[in-house]
């Protein structure tokens, strides 16, 4: 409900130091998360990019996070919403055995020559590309030499079964449970699925590109899983690595931040419906653009928004990789 005019918007908009330090977040239309922050559970507080001391106090890291203040809308403005606070860059404190970094969906998908009709209608691939050459070596190169914990989400073929972490996985989580029962399609539902894969995506003349693009999925070689890292196929497997290891905070890498990473198995509205925060960094991920967004990569910034507004923080790879490896980041 908006608040009254009267009342001075630096107060109103104070109460942000108080919703982070409460540590409350509302995840809009999937139902209430609480914040585990680390001072909520007795975590003592760090220095920027280091450690908090030895005393026996569970370790924690304090890095810069972004966040989106969603409110006040301003009802004397022509575009209410310009009255919002946007977004705000504040230190907070992260507890080091209950956060995780998540790769997810990072594939090889072989190259344009192979699979033509893969890259016309998935534009995004070669970005994913750049990104685990140019930011996965250092991201998950701190990750592994710093001990923090990494698990990894993976889909779309049978590339993974044979990795311990995988077994590992389906041994704590059991059988996953049965997909939810689907409506049976009657001519009309057929006819309109055959026209939006003839006529929206992905294309009569790329189906089959795609098709054996996916026959021969594979981590791209930057994100493959070593040793006994957790391998997750659902939201179910994940979050049984979740409690397992006293998991309560995921941070996603991967492709992409406004489709997969949200919405597929073991993605972001998946864990936040089991009590996760899901936050993400912004240089290790893309997002799949269209005609009208893609030169400036609008759908990529919206779906941070979404994240930040709805599910946890967004995070810069720099502060990132220098918190957990107790440097000062440039």
């Amino acid at each position: 409900m908006p608040q009254s005019e009267d009342r001075p918007r630096e107060v109103r908009r104070s109460g942000r130091r108080d919703l982070l330090r409460a540590g409350a977040l509302s995840v809009l239309g999937s139902g209430r998360v609480d914040v585990l922050s680390a001072r909520a559970d007795g975590i003592a507080p760090a220095e920027p990019g280091r450690e908090a001391a030895r005393d026996g106090s569970p370790r924690a890291v304090c890095l810069p996070a972004h966040y989106y203040q969603q409110f006040d809308a301003d009802p004397g403005l022509g575009v209410p919403a310009e009255g919002y606070g946007g977004w705000k860059r504040e230190p907070i404190d992260l507890a080091w055995d209950r956060t995780a970094l998540v790769v997810m969906h990072a594939w090889d998908c072989g190259t344009r020559d192979q699979y033509p009709g893969w890259y016309w209608a998935v534009e995004y691939i070669p970005r994913a590309e750049a990104i685990c050459r140019t930011v996965f070596p250092r991201l998950l190169g701190a990750v592994r030499r710093e001990g923090f914990r990494l698990f990894h989400v993976v889909g779309g073929g049978d590339y993974y079964r044979s990795l311990p972490g995988y077994r590992r996985a389906v041994e704590l989580a059991g059988p996953s449970p049965a997909p939810p029962e689907q409506i049976v399609a009657d001519e009309t539902l057929r006819r309109l699925r055959e026209f939006r894969s003839g006529s929206v995506y992905v294309g009569p003349h790329n189906e089959e590109d795609v098709r054996r693009g996916f026959a021969a999925l594979d981590f791209a070689p930057q994100a493959r899983p070593r040793g006994d890292e957790g391998v997750a196929e659902d939201g179910h497997q994940l979050f049984a690595l979740c409690k397992h290891h006293g998991i309560n905070h995921l941070i996603y890498a991967g492709f992409a931040i406004n489709w997969c990473l949200l919405m597929s198995p073991g993605g972001m509205l998946d864990m936040s419906r089991r009590g996760l925060i899901c936050s993400a960094i912004r240089q290790a991920v893309t997002a799949v653009e269209n005609k009208e967004t893609a030169r400036g990569e609008l759908c990529k910034e919206i779906g941070l928004w979404r994240v930040a507004l709805a599910f946890g923080f967004v995070f810069d790879l720099d502060d990132f990789v220098s918190a957990i490896s107790g440097e000062q980041a440039p």
